[in-house]
């Protein structure tokens, strides 16, 4: 029997939750936690409503990779909240947020939860890499639309993107897909090189927006074939398009590699079955304990014991 993957987007999902979750809800000692106790929350219902047999929580290990930056040197610097010269540089988070994450990963791990990075890459390359080598189906749950680009229905890929807050995912495949942007998976890649995208420090091409980006994808197929028809006198580009092209063609010229998902990232050896009863129990008896993690932690463990 094919084994369903599910793939987490753990730093989009975890933001979400601090954003979703009242800062309120706090440790015996006065820690905030909204955001360990919103991910509790979050995978229990994922686990409960869509059955993973396995789940890999994706981290990202470089959220701002050099090899990137070096090719776009925009790609996010406006999330940075302190540049190193070597190592990932320091991403700006929320004062409370970022004592959270550690506690997250102790508990993933206490949990038997499969946590997975790799030195130099992003969550969303080790999502692409783990995606493109599993048979399927693989269910993707982000809040980035870069993953839009893995959608596949010949392997059964597809992304559920949280809509409102954490309540409710929608889920893309294909034909969503094409319903709300006019292109497949392959070519939303193409779709988000021309049309930029301001949260990731990506210009685009001046004048194409999303929806113009749709129909140049259509009339001419991919990015190829819209640079062929700018540099073609009989195309019926109109010269303002085709003089925007021309000036972004440094851009266009490195834009992709930056855009899409590396599908190559070498990675360790790991087990992503989901467990069925905590990997150290007493570990997670404690850290339960230390961070008030009540009724989340116990949701998702009934939900674990009872798959």
């Amino acid at each position: 029997m094919t084994r369903r993957l599910m793939l987490l987007d753990t730093a989009s999902l975890y933001f979400r939750a601090y954003y979703g979750v009242p800062e309120s809800v706090r440790a015996p000692d006065g820690a905030p936690v909204n955001a360990v106790r919103g991910l509790l929350d979050f995978i229990a219902r994922l686990v409960q409503d869509h059955r993973p047999d396995d789940l890999v929580a994706c981290m990202d290990a470089d959220w701002r990779p050099h090899w990137r930056v070096g090719l776009i040197p925009s790609y996010k610097a406006h999330r940075v909240a302190q540049e190193t010269a070597t190592g990932p540089d320091t991403e700006e988070v929320p004062d409370t947020l970022t004592p959270q994450v550690p506690v997250i990963e102790e508990v993933l791990d206490a949990l038997g939860i499969t946590r997975l990075g790799a030195p130099g890459y992003e969550a969303d390359d080790v999502i692409g890499t783990l995606a493109v080598r599993a048979p399927g189906p693989v269910d993707i749950v982000t809040g980035d639309r870069d993953l839009f680009q893995l959608i596949d229905d010949a392997r059964a890929v597809r992304v559920l993107y949280p809509v409102k807050g954490m309540g409710t995912l929608a889920a893309f495949d294909s034909a969503a897909l094409r319903d709300k942007y006019g292109v497949d998976g392959a070519g939303y890649a193409d779709l988000a090189v021309l049309r930029g995208d301001p949260s990731d420090g990506l210009p685009g091409v001046p004048g194409i927006g999303e929806k113009t980006a749709a129909r140049l994808l259509a009339e001419y197929g991919d990015l190829a074939g819209v640079l062929a028809a700018a540099e073609d006198p009989f195309s019926g580009l109109t010269p303002v398009r085709r003089r925007r092209l021309a000036e972004a063609g440094p851009y266009l010229a490195v834009a992709p590699r930056v855009v899409r998902v590396a599908v190559d990232v070498p990675l360790p050896e790991h087990d992503p079955a989901l467990p069925a009863a905590p990997r150290d129990p007493g570990a997670l008896a404690e850290l339960a304990d230390r961070w008030g993690l009540g009724g989340s932690l116990q949701r998702l463990l009934a939900v674990l014991a009872g798959r």
